[in-house]
């Protein structure tokens, strides 16, 4: 199995169309969604983060896992199509790949981040020191 959306087939679809806010920051939905179709943006203190279009994308995960509100806002930027998995739990305890391709998805993420920490690390040389917040980042996500 390549992609979530292999295991989705069976979940209801929602539509939303341009401007539509399929999780809002700050709030707590209890629901996984993987995208069938279509293009959303992350958008977090109201600075846009992220573009994601990739079918089997998966938002909500972090809320879902972690039991908290979502970090960020997710709209749709044009007519989408996703899957609504409404007992996430349950649905990450149904299949062994399921644990392994959401892992996969959450390390890609932080080895993304922690690329781009390191990159701005080098980039600022010396004035890095007035980024304190950056190493100190960087030291949790590498120990």
């Amino acid at each position: 199995m390549d992609n979530l959306l292999e295991v989705c087939t069976d979940f209801p679809e929602m539509t939303l169309r341009p401007g539509e806010c399929l999780l809002e920051e700050g709030g707590k939905s209890g629901l996984l969604f993987v995208l069938i179709e279509g293009e959303f943006e992350v958008v977090k203190d109201g600075f846009q983060i992220n573009k994601v279009s990739e079918p089997g994308s998966i938002f909500g995960e972090i809320s879902v896992l972690l039991d908290i509100p979502h970090l960020a806002s997710v709209m749709a930027l044009s007519v989408s199509r996703l899957h609504v998995i409404d007992n996430p739990k349950g649905f990450i305890r149904s299949n062994i790949d399921i644990p392994i391709l959401l892992s996969s998805v959450l390390a890609q993420r932080l080895n993304g981040v922690t690329s781009y920490l390191f990159e701005l690390k080098n980039q600022l040389g010396d004035d890095f020191d007035q980024l304190v917040i950056v190493d100190q980042v960087l030291e949790t996500l590498v120990d």
